[in-house]
């Protein structure tokens, strides 16, 4: 309200300065009554809000295989299922990789798909990643109890005893 008070006292004394306010010389009776014009000022405007674009995070081994290859061995225990990944399989951080990578193994042999082996496969793909990122392969073993996911996670991927 005060600053459209200010604005109005502002026209009233530009408006007289623009009329010569009666100065001498002048001739009222010949001067044209002034006309005022009254415009409603605008808000003041807030410059457009930026909007930072996405951010994208692209990973650089999309679409490239996990998996390079399985290989079944006999040891002391039993038989087990030797999982090398890629360097794509080591590096990736994009969810879901790890169902995919699994479905590839899978793919390379169906024999893999015994209870617990997906269980020790993705205790692998979570931890060992990050605790031996240079680990040859990883050891699944179908002869290991079938505990659940995260009994597999404290028994070091390994339920049932250590590996040999």
């Amino acid at each position: 309200m005060t600053r459209w008070r200010n604005g109005a006292a502002f026209a009233a004394i530009a408006l007289t300065a623009l009329t010569g306010c009666g100065s001498a010389g002048s001739d009222d009776a010949a001067a044209p009554a002034p006309t005022t014009t009254t415009t409603t000022p605008r808000p003041a405007s807030k410059p457009p809000a930026t909007i930072a674009p996405p951010t994208t995070t692209v990973d650089p081994y999309a679409g490239l295989p996990l998996i390079d290859h399985v290989t079944w061995t006999e040891t002391i225990d039993g038989a087990r299922l030797l999982v090398v990944p890629t360097l794509a399989g080591r590096k990736t951080s994009t969810p879901g990789t790890d169902e995919l990578a699994w479905q590839e193994v899978l793919a390379l042999d169906a024999d893999a798909d015994a209870p617990g082996m997906r269980d020790q496969f993705i205790c692998h793909w979570v931890w060992a990643r990050m605790v031996a990122p240079d680990k040859p392969s990883w050891n699944l073993e179908p002869w290991r109890p079938d505990v659940g996911y995260s009994a597999t996670v404290s028994a070091n991927c390994n339920p049932g005893g250590p590996e040999r």
